[in-house]
């Protein structure tokens, strides 16, 4: 096997996910480990290099993330980002404290050392985005300052033992020659080749599907409908043939005729073998009452684990035993749902990772789970997977009760289908569905007065919902034209009897998330 890979050790930076995509932009395969991945592990992959992420602790913390040292020794190119430099800087005899002033945001950085590797072909001005508070006080035995910025050190290197470092973080938009950096880095330092292309990934996630079931298992995959699911579902059934039977599951929560137009996509367009159960009304009775979202999210995902469950035991009795589930797991939905790869903080409980039950009689397959929606849609495209069906916006797991601030009834998920039905609708008229990462409905616990036809009403509140996004990681809110919001608020309002009001949400995330609960 050569040493193509790039291994991310993860100290729990908001931005760890960010330096794996751009390594794979550059067509280089990239694995993130938790910072404390053993070094047998880190082997494994045979790595042409490691990077080290950035992260939130000081390396003076007495609980400061910790990994093992012996990586600054593997003779392989090695990159600190950020707290990666300091930890690069306190290990091998350097002092790392806390700077005289924070930077968080832009800066400039001048290069010093015009011969560095790193930064050929670079300015020697660079605008970068910057986000610490400690300083590398004085350094290593062996390096050598390679760049500046106003207020504190900014890069260094130590070309003998293979090891460079920047204080701020490449893997960002905001640092404008940052993808260079990393090119500099996985190309000319580590000499990796970019190598790894979605045929590539196909190749090897269909031999490890049959690796891991065997030539007899059998396999049931968890279809939502949407990008991932289609995807993981397509990958597995060229893997593994009539062994896989596809369950889509009504939860009660879908969008307007949605239960029907997905079975029809799924059965015509792609030829997966389909079972489509009804179980609205099981889903709809344990969510009432319920109103926090966590709880809505693990009921959702406890419910389908045990139609699955039982859908598994049905064809069990007709055509042999079934072991696996396959779900449309991707990275953002891992990063954001719990610590797997390093002290990243949790943000809220994935459908897909947070409401498995712990003794869950399926075996998962995931293998979606390292890559990010814009690499999932590439997959599919190679695999020749319609663009109606590639182009679908993200729509959760637990649907439309995330979309509903509290308790979800089955007349509250009735007004919301017809109020999202028309966003969808209006954004695809205006010809931007395509443009936009995600554009939804939300329903409101809130009544407020209105006048229609010379008469009171007190009704629900709309709010709506649009934003660009590359990953999911991070969104801008959408600056969707006046005349779409107009014609989409009139329409909701003459249209859907029970709301009467209609907000525009122009939250980012950060700070907000995309989904409301």
């Amino acid at each position: 096997m050569e040493e193509q890979s790039i291994v991310i050790l993860d100290f729990g930076s908001q931005y760890t996910q960010l330096i794996a995509r751009r390594i794979r932009e550059l067509k280089v395969f990239s694995a993130v480990l938790p910072c404390t991945a053993s070094l047998d592990e880190i082997r494994s992959y045979r790595p042409a290099g490691i990077i080290l992420s950035g992260g939130p602790s000081s390396v003076y913390d007495t609980d400061a993330p910790p990994a093992d040292e012996r990586v600054l020794e593997q003779n392989v190119p090695l990159l600190g980002i950020c707290y990666g430099l300091h930890f690069i800087t306190q290990r091998l005899g350097g002092q790392v404290v806390p700077g005289p002033k924070r930077e968080y945001g832009h800066a400039e950085v001048t290069i010093s050392h015009a011969d560095s590797r790193l930064f050929r072909g670079l300015p020697q001005t660079m605008n970068v985005w910057m986000s610490h508070g400690d300083e590398a006080k004085s350094l290593p035995p062996g390096f050598n300052v390679v760049a500046r910025s106003g207020n504190a050190l900014a890069a260094m290197e130590n070309e003998q033992q293979r090891i460079w470092a920047v204080q701020f973080h490449p893997e960002v938009h905001h640092t404008k020659y940052g993808f260079d950096l990393l090119r500099n880095f996985v190309y000319n330092i580590c000499g990796a080749r970019g190598e790894w292309t979605p045929q590539h990934f196909i190749n090897e996630a269909i031999e490890q599907v049959r690796r891991s079931v065997g030539e007899k298992g059998r396999v049931i995959c968890a279809l939502s409908g949407g990008v991932d699911s289609a995807v993981a579902a397509t990958l597995v059934n060229q893997a593994i043939g009539d062994r896989l039977v596809s369950i889509f599951v009504n939860n009660g929560v879908l969008r307007k005729n949605e239960f029907q137009k997905v079975q029809q996509n799924l059965r015509e367009k792609l030829g997966l073998n389909l079972v489509a159960v009804d179980a609205s009304k099981r889903f709809l009775e344990k969510l009432a009452g319920v109103t926090d979202p966590e709880k809505k999210r693990k009921i959702i995902g406890n419910e389908f684990i045990e139609v699955f469950d039982q859908e598994a035991h049905r064809l069990e009795r007709e055509s042999g035993k079934v072991e696996w589930l396959v779900q449309g797991t991707l990275y953002p939905d891992v990063i954001e749902s719990r610590s797997v790869r390093g002290p990243s903080q949790t943000i809220k409980s994935h459908h897909n990772v947070g409401g498995l039950p712990e003794k869950m009689k399926l075996k998962l397959i995931e293998p979606l789970k390292d890559l990010f929606k814009d690499e999932v849609r590439r997959i599919g495209r190679e695999l020749g997977m319609p663009q109606e069906i590639l182009q679908r916006q993200p729509f959760p797991g637990p649907g439309l009760a995330v979309r509903i601030v509290g308790e979800v009834t089955s007349e509250r998920v009735a007004l919301l289908q017809e109020a999202d039905d028309i966003v969808v609708s209006e954004i695809k008229q205006a010809g931007l569905y395509a443009q936009i990462w995600q554009s939804f409905a939300v329903l409101l616990p809130v009544m407020s007065v209105g006048v229609m036809g010379d008469q009171r009403t007190y009704a629900y509140t709309c709010a709506i919902r649009a934003v660009h996004s590359e990953d999911g990681m991070t969104a801008d809110w959408a600056p969707l034209p006046y005349e779409v919001l107009k014609r989409i608020s009139s329409r909701i309002v003459n249209e859907v009897r029970g709301i009467n009001r209609v907000v525009y949400d122009v939250t980012s995330k950060p700070p907000g998330t995309i989904e409301w609960e």
